[in-house]
């Protein structure tokens, strides 16, 4: 059974000695911690511990134990303070509690990034967070700009944070012999581009489209287009334009086996270009990991898997041009690899926060970076273009862009969406 601890100070010594023969079952129901330790209190106050004999004191220490639950151990540390500075009182907590640097606003100025960009890795997001205090002068990303990686994880994970089917056909190959089988050596020099296609699948019949994904294979600055059909005469010149859209000459394309890029029609026009011809392996999509990587995360990422009929090839070939592929080459940070060998010649790759960079940030890190321009872009033009909107600012405007046309092409997805 259960009493209250109601005048149970009160009891004498033989009283505390009979209570503590028949007591076994019996327990204390207390209102909190701070009200156990205040009725232990009164308890030894009423029974003057202190000049009390060594038995007696005995039997007051297995009382309180035995009315308040409290272990004998607890119970006499709790006399030990009484007699020590007259009172048993509640200790403050000790635990070590850092000082909180990022504020709910952080958080949700945070949670607004990772929306318009929708959420990259850690080490990109903090390139947008200090370019949008450095570059932009932003005053509200200041503590933002000074946040590590892995706190960046951490806010993600917070509560305040939180509170913020489809058909691929597999590439054929080509029996053809047109294209040299080999990978692209760029030697640090911009304009060798790794391209490949993906596919937005079929329903009941319909085919969707087809979007063009080409990334060079120095700064990572891409391009995406969109056709309707794959074949040689709607791509080639989707090509052309997407070459277009590159500052510097196109030197190389690099292509997998798939029919659609193995032809004499783009053979043709690549060597009337004066572009370098190379294709993978076949049944070798590492070869290609590069785009097959962008495909991932930029299309699949940002278009999803849902079917897209033909017919709306040239509303996503509009968006591409004029905010998809601007977004990418200028806000977008990318992941630039570090690679060692160890004592035993074995290759290392590392991605370090510092050395992510947006591919116009890289183009302009190389050596001699003017020289690669096509004549008539000059490195202002391109700085302007880049200064125009922060990153953030440009990610909301694309990501307006976006809904805006999928609502446009009505489009219906048969398959739930995937997260990357």
């Amino acid at each position: 059974m259960q009493i209250s601890m109601q005048n149970a100070e009160g009891l004498n010594g033989p009283q505390i000695e009979e209570f503590l023969k028949g007591s076994e079952g019996i327990g204390f129901s207390g209102e909190s911690r701070a009200g156990t330790y205040k009725w232990v209190e009164q308890l030894l106050v009423a029974q003057e511990y202190g000049v009390q004999s060594r038995k007696l004191r005995g039997m007051i220490r297995k009382y309180a134990s035995r009315i308040t639950g409290l272990s004998l151990p607890q119970m006499t540390r709790l006399i030990r303070s009484y007699r020590q500075t007259g009172a048993v009182e509640l200790k403050p907590s000790r635990r070590r509690r850092f000082p909180g640097k990022y504020t709910d606003r952080d958080i949700a100025l945070l949670a607004k990034v990772d929306g318009a960009h929708e959420r990259l890795s850690g080490p990109a997001t903090l390139h947008i967070l200090k370019r949008e205090h450095a570059r932009y002068g932003k005053a509200e990303y200041a503590r933002l700009a000074g946040i590590s990686v892995s706190h960046i994880y951490n806010l993600r994970g917070s509560l305040k944070y939180r509170r913020q089917a489809t058909v691929f056909e597999p590439t054929r190959p080509s029996v053809i012999h047109i294209g040299e089988r080999r990978r692209p050596q760029p030697n640090g020099r911009p304009g060798f581009l790794r391209l490949d296609t993906v596919h937005q699948g079929d329903w009941e019949s319909e085919k969707g489209v087809y979007h063009i994904n080409a990334v060079d294979a120095v700064t990572q600055h891409e391009a995406v287009g969109c056709v309707p059909r794959i074949n040689a005469e709607t791509l080639k010149p989707i090509l052309e334009a997407i070459f277009h859209q590159f500052p510097f000459p196109i030197l190389g394309a690099h292509f997998d086996n798939g029919s659609e890029y193995i032809n004499y029609t783009i053979d043709e026009m690549l060597k009337a270009l004066m572009v370098e011809f190379t294709k993978s392996r076949a049944c070798r999509s590492q070869d290609n990991a590069l785009v097959e990587g962008k495909n991932g995360a930029i299309i699949r990422k940002l278009i999803g898997y849902g079917h897209i009929p033909a017919k709306h090839a040239e509303q996503l070939q509009k968006f591409y041009t004029a905010y998809l592929n601007p977004y990418l080459n200028f806000h977008r940070p990318c992941g630039f690899a570090t690679i060692s060998l160890d004592a035993r010649g074995r290759r290392h790759t590392k991605y370090k926060p510092e050395d992510y960079a947006t591919p116009w940030q890289k183009l302009k890190s190389l050596p001699g970076a003017a020289g690669y321009l096509k004549p008539g872009i000059s490195m202002e033009s391109l700085d302007r273009i880049e200064t125009a909107m922060s990153d953030t600012e440009f990610a909301r405007k694309m990501g307006a862009a976006k809904a805006k046309m999928l609502r446009a092409c009505k489009i219906e997805s048969p398959c739930p969406p995937r997260i990357l």
